[in-house]
């Protein structure tokens, strides 16, 4: 076996299902056989970007370390914003980027970057396989998949790529470690002298949604997910709480707690703003936290599952009916009203898109972009499992949904999925549609169609600035889809939606749905959430 085959015969046996990338020369078309000849699918992206969020999506829903190639230089610096983005997200890709030989890095210049340095900082390790592959293979398996997940970059000259090579021992994860006595006797006494006490659920839960949930169900207390644990308990639960995400909208229920719980809370997954409550705080986390925006008072660090298993209580003081009127008071918070003739509220757009698909018996993953869309989606969405709603958190990143949109159909053809993106973030990623329709995959694009960076728009307060510098000529979204072998609707009001989502879920392949949307709600919402 050469290199190439033995770097991907170990990602395959460690779970990975496809293989990502924009390909170049060099050990690009290498690696492409080698995946060929396991069986294992070749994604051709239009941007590297977007390629390397495919990758992030598909190995935050196999839980499996994937791998994305690109090319040298402009190959390697057009992903970065992906593997950041695999970074924040901790996901578990593998970057194979072709490289610079031994001999090659003595005197090129063109195109040559430092690959390792430019990337240093997104990624959890950097390799070459110049020999010994199987073994750099295992590494970057190995580092991917430690806590906190995330990239590693392995540079695979063409060269390298041929040379004979022995393969590894399949990677074995090491046994979950269960949380320390000590730490755990501490958490046991605080939970066993709280009476109101609150879990706040983060993305490490997601492969522990029972163990939450048992927990939950014996403290009878309210539970609040961040944005990447949405499902982990659903939302049409009576102790659902709400969505955490470090701001105002959750103080008031929070404030009345005398415990909280955060259970695989990851700091990356909260805005940057103080800590603002005064209860004691047990953190059940994957590892340690380094920052943190508090010192806990009990740390139980290791695996979050056993951690939350080994936990007891008894139901306490909250009543469902006092649960229900904060989630009630959370939601009339964030609610955008009836929008008349100026388009679409986005809260609607939200809920008829679920509606539709309810009525046909759909149930889509939903990818949601970065901007203030994603605001009545993560609030609306109704989630009822772990990885139903996907989002770039961390990082928040534009130009995230379309191509998370299509990992996850692919993911699960038959279920699909739904890519909530404003107009911004579609136009930074719009040879996306190109893929989906390539791949024929089952993704219904929805544009918050504004014309508007409005996010940014809200930010910039009583500040003048330059015209045209954050709003543009509307695009028309509906005839690009159609141009690149796609299906698309225009709507501008809430029935037209209805319509149309049904219409489009009857239909196979990709389909876009360009929708005039009222932003007129968007600056009081983000002051409920935000303060």
């Amino acid at each position: 076996m050469n290199a190439a085959e033995v770097i991907v015969q170990a990602l395959h046996a460690a779970g990975a299902r496809a293989l990502y990338g924009v390909p170049g020369g060099g050990s690009s078309l290498d690696l492409m056989a080698a995946a060929r000849a396991v069986g294992m699918p070749f994604r051709l992206a239009r941007t590297e970007t977007g390629a390397a969020i495919m990758a992030s999506v598909a190995a935050e829903l196999t839980g499996a370390p994937t791998p994305v190639l690109t090319t040298r230089g402009p190959g390697v610096s057009a992903v970065a914003n992906g593997i950041a983005t695999a970074s924040l997200e901790r996901a578990p890709v593998v970057l194979l980027a072709d490289g610079f030989t031994a001999r090659e890095r003595t005197f090129a210049c063109h195109q040559f970057v430092d690959h390792a340095a430019l990337l240093k900082p997104v990624t959890k390790a950097q390799l070459r396989a110049e020999n010994g592959a199987g073994a750099v293979a295992q590494a970057a398996i190995a580092a991917s998949l430690s806590a906190p997940r995330g990239p590693v970059l392995i540079e695979l000259t063409g060269e390298a790529a041929q040379l004979e090579s022995t393969p590894a021992a399949p990677f074995t994860p090491p046994p979950p470690r269960a949380p320390e006595a000590a730490p755990l006797a501490a958490a046991q006494a605080l939970l066993a002298k709280a009476r109101r006490p609150a879990i706040l659920v983060g993305l490490e839960a997601i492969p522990h949604a029972g163990a939450l949930r048992a927990l939950a169900r014996s403290l009878g207390c309210p539970v609040l997910v961040t944005y990447k644990a949405k499902g982990v308990l659903p939302d049409a639960d009576p102790q659902f709480g709400g969505v955490f995400t470090g701001g105002a909208a959750e103080v008031p229920i929070l404030s009345g707690a005398d415990l909280i719980i955060l259970a695989g809370c990851d700091p990356m997954e909260w805005v940057p703003q103080p800590w603002k409550f005064q209860a004691p705080v047990i953190d059940i986390a994957a590892c340690p936290r380094d920052p943190h925006y508090l010192v806990p008072d009990a740390a139980l660090t290791g695996d979050v599952g056993l951690a939350l298993a080994a936990l007891s209580g008894t139901a306490g003081d909250w009543t469902a009916a006092e649960i229900a009127t904060h989630r009630a008071a959370w939601k009339a918070a964030l609610s955008n009203g009836p929008s008349g003739n100026r388009g679409i509220s986005p809260q609607a757009l939200v809920e008829v898109t679920q509606a539709a698909c309810r009525a046909a018996g759909a149930n889509p993953r939903v990818a949601v972009d970065a901007g203030a869309h994603m605001f009545p989606c993560t609030s609306f969405w109704q989630a009822k499992e772990p990885g139903d709603l996907l989002i770039s958190n961390g990082l928040a990143t534009m130009g995230y949904a379309v191509p998370a949109g299509i990992a996850a159909a692919l993911h699960d053809p038959a279920r699909g999925a739904v890519a909530f993106t404003g107009d911004g973030g579609l136009l930074m990623c719009l040879g996306e549609l190109a893929t989906a329709a390539a791949l024929k995959a089952n993704l219904l694009v929805v544009v918050f169609n504004d014309a508007t960076l409005s996010l940014i728009d809200i930010k910039k307060g009583s500040r003048e600035l330059p015209e045209g510098g954050l709003d543009w000529p509307s695009a028309d979204f509906a005839t690009l889809m159609e141009g690149v072998g796609g299906t698309s609707w225009r709507v501008q009001d809430d029935e037209g939606l209805r319509r149309a989502v049904t219409e489009a879920l009857a239909m196979p392949g990709p389909k876009l749905i360009d929708a005039r949307v009222d932003a007129s709600s968007y600056p009081r919402q983000i002051k409920a959430l935000r303060g």
